[in-house]
């Protein structure tokens, strides 16, 4: 009885061994599918074909499809920042291009998106510098800022970015609305009307040089007014989306000197929703490939991840807070 017992224990156990390196074989003959063999989708909103944001997307589309396994990128032309936002808080691209600014403005519920706040809203780098220029014209008596009062000054399209960025400077100087004479203007139009003698001085915010300005240069004497060290440490504290810029003399032909000013950021952005590995092999992928990049257009050349945390005015993205923590 006791040597049958024995032998069917031995069995048993002989049986279990034999069961568990079956499993151990039969485990690493078909292991998990790897990232690779899943197709991730990701749709990147970015800006007018004529512009910068739509070549610059297609250069990161490229990056991602190249150096992100299993990865489908693909860039689309859209409206402006705002639609840019409402797409990424839609759920209908996982990435979007956009001024810091507006970001801002959008994860706070304040200026076109007041009662519209997009808390899903989330960083994942700072691009490059939308500078804000405050163009006038020789002979116009405005040095400063402070000459603005009482002045026709076009402010930017009623809701824009720009006639924020306006209002937001003069608020440091102690300008208000009441202070100046102020028009509701886009950039072609502020140009016309500086031309043709109807406006004093003109927010214009775009990287520098810009057409419209240059066109004002072709036949004027441009003059440009700066903001001093002070006041953009006072409007930076503020508002935290500004960086200090400087616009370098010669720029446009006529103003010789630097001219120290402030700029929002062109920033790329995306949701809280989206998973932070690929975020984070997104952002990786498009900071180790940056020729790319820069060959998209000149304004490639100014991304860098040594700036790419620069006037960051929202929460940066799990995934891409982990690539700049990497040493």
């Amino acid at each position: 009885m006791k040597k049958s017992f024995a032998l069917l224990v031995v069995c048993m156990l002989v049986i279990g061994l034999l069961a568990g390196c079956g499993g151990g074989d039969k485990k690493a003959a078909a292991p998990a599918a790897p990232a690779a063999d899943k197709k991730v989708f990701v749709n990147l909103a970015t800006g007018g074909t004529a512009g910068v944001y739509y070549p610059l997307g297609g250069a990161m589309a490229e990056i991602f499809n190249k150096n992100i396994p299993g990865m489908n990128a693909s860039a689309q032309s859209t409206g402006a920042s705002v639609a840019n936002i409402n797409l990424i808080k839609d759920g209908k691209v996982e990435l979007a291009l956009v001024q810091n600014d507006i970001a801002y403005y959008a994860a706070n519920g304040t200026e076109m998106f007041k009662d519209k706040k997009v808390p899903v809203i989330q960083g994942i780098a700072s691009l490059y510098n939308e500078t804000i220029q405050i163009v006038t014209l020789e002979g116009k008596g405005i040095k400063t800022v402070a000459d603005l009062k009482g002045k026709r000054v076009a402010v930017g399209a009623l809701g824009s970015g720009t006639e924020a960025n306006a209002r937001q400077i003069m608020e440091i100087f102690g300008i208000t609305y009441a202070d100046i004479k102020p028009q509701y203007l886009s950039f072609g139009e502020a140009a016309n009307g500086l031309k043709d003698g109807n406006i004093d001085v003109a927010f214009v915010t775009a990287g520098a040089p810009t057409a419209a300005i240059q066109d004002i240069a072709a036949q004027n004497k441009v003059a440009l007014v700066g903001i001093p060290a002070d006041k953009a440490e006072a409007l930076i504290k503020k508002y935290p989306f500004y960086a200090k810029q400087t616009i370098k003399g010669k720029t446009y032909p006529t103003v010789t000197a630097d001219v120290q000013t402030v700029a929002v950021k062109a920033m790329l952005v995306t949701s809280e929703k989206v998973d932070a590995d690929l975020v984070y092999k997104m952002t990786k992928a498009m900071f180790s490939n940056l020729d790319r990049i820069k060959a998209a257009h000149a304004q490639g050349g100014n991304v860098q991840k040594a700036t790419a945390l620069e006037g960051m005015g929202i929460k940066v993205h799990a995934g891409a807070d982990k690539f700049f923590k990497e040493k």
